[in-house]
């Protein structure tokens, strides 16, 4: 009977120390990463600061054409100013995915910083 006490009160235990530890894993990440996304027409922006440091993403969709411009600051020095032209419309899913690995690649660069 003491043996399932244990076992019980270890099962209480042990995965509210998990979500824990996922919690201050995911703070240790990225403890000042402020990252904004507004919806513009068919497209989307996303601006991540983070101090001095600025990373911008904006997609815009026409019926045309899709355009993807990518920025990174540092104070008022760009150290990244690319742009790129698709000659069709990207889709809803096709944008959000590119503003999620944008977001999802500006987290990871700063994790190993």
């Amino acid at each position: 009977m003491a043996m399932l006490g244990l076992l019980l009160s270890c099962w209480v235990i042990v995965p509210a120390v998990d979500r824990l530890h996922a919690a201050e894993t995911e703070s240790d990440v990225e403890p000042d990463l402020q990252i904004e996304i507004t919806k513009i027409g068919l497209g989307k922006e996303v601006v991540i600061t983070k101090g001095r440091r600025e990373w911008f993403m904006r997609v815009e969709v026409t019926p045309e054409n899709s355009v993807v411009v990518r920025q990174e600051k540092d104070g008022d020095r760009y150290l990244l100013d690319d742009s790129e032209v698709h000659d069709r419309s990207m889709s809803a899913a096709e944008v959000d995915a590119a503003i999620t690995d944008f977001i999802n690649s500006v987290k990871t660069t700063q994790k190993g910083k």
